[in-house]
């Protein structure tokens, strides 16, 4: 028997469908499925209370597969691949099996196409890590079924945001919509010596660098202190925050805080509680935090 709910979520007293939590998730570099971390001891717990709470899948937008020109994809590959990390022992990812979920695939392709979107099934798409490295923390006895979203190499704030606006009636059925891209993430800006010398991303052998710190209390504050409709804007203004060039010198990790806010932004979402529950830093300038938007 599956463990993986195929029954109508309860209803509340005033006959709503519950909705469940949303999560943007900082997954960092490849070293946070090598090395325990606290990010990763959250995963694990955000995990535990998606299954206990029946789950029927998982919905996710990372930061590694874009497509070009005005598409976007939905990966049905029936069988994928991994691609290699580096840094990682093999044993760590190699025999982690994959579960595509091909009908809610199918779904999604039908919803973003219903909104306008020029969107398509890809049958050989290979699942990068900033994806499975989420779902082998979170779920380390087996993958749910799972759907993956591309991004769109735009990098349109508000196209990414109607995209989870889109797929969020599907949290109504008891499917978790995760983000997974960075809170600050600019590659450029990392200090890679420890890495490199020792395979160390968690050393600090100096503080943050300032712009690091203030672009990620910004994250932060949009996060907690805002809901609903008053999240979505917020988390578009903070592409012209001063510090966020610094922060992100690429768009792509970010656009999986616009699926969240689309995903967690609507009227109904006034008032959802949101915490940043976790956060790693690594490679001195790089903040992995680890936010959840709403609750079981």
């Amino acid at each position: 028997m599956s463990k993986y709910n195929t029954a109508p979520i309860q209803q509340s007293e005033a006959n709503t469908p519950a909705l469940t939590p949303v999560h943007f998730f900082s997954h960092g570099s490849t070293m946070m499925l090598g090395e325990e971390s606290t990010s990763a001891d959250y995963w694990k717990q955000c995990g535990d209370e998606a299954l206990k709470c029946g789950i029927k899948g998982v919905i996710m937008m990372g930061a590694h597969w874009d497509c070009i020109g005005d598409q976007i994809q939905v990966a049905t590959n029936p069988n994928p691949g991994k691609s290699p990390v580096a840094y990682v022992h093999p044993s760590k990812y190699i025999d982690y099996k994959l579960v595509p979920d091909l009908e809610t695939s199918q779904r999604c392709i039908d919803l973003l196409a219903e909104a306008g979107y020029n969107v398509t099934g890809n049958p050989t798409f290979d699942w990068i890590h900033d994806t499975y490295l989420i779902l082998i923390r979170m779920f380390p006895n087996g993958c749910p079924p799972t759907t993956l979203i591309s991004m769109n190499a735009r990098y349109d704030p508000h196209y990414h945001m109607k995209v989870g606006s889109t797929l969020r009636g599907l949290r109504k059925e008891n499917y978790l919509l995760i983000g997974t891209g960075g809170a600050v993430h600019n590659l450029y800006r990392n200090r890679w010596a420890p890495m490199l010398r020792f395979r160390d991303t968690f050393a600090q052998d100096s503080p943050p660098e300032s712009w690091a710190l203030e672009f990620r209390q910004a994250v932060e504050d949009v996060l907690t202190k805002t809901s609903g409709p008053q999240l979505r804007r917020a988390m578009t203004r903070l592409m012209k925050h001063p510090e966020y060039r610094d922060a992100h010198a690429t768009d792509d990790h970010f656009m999986a805080a616009m699926f969240v806010a689309g995903a967690a932004g609507d009227f109904e979402d006034v008032g959802a509680p949101a915490v940043l529950a976790a956060e790693t830093w690594e490679l001195t300038n790089m903040c992995n935090s680890q936010f959840t938007v709403g609750s079981w």
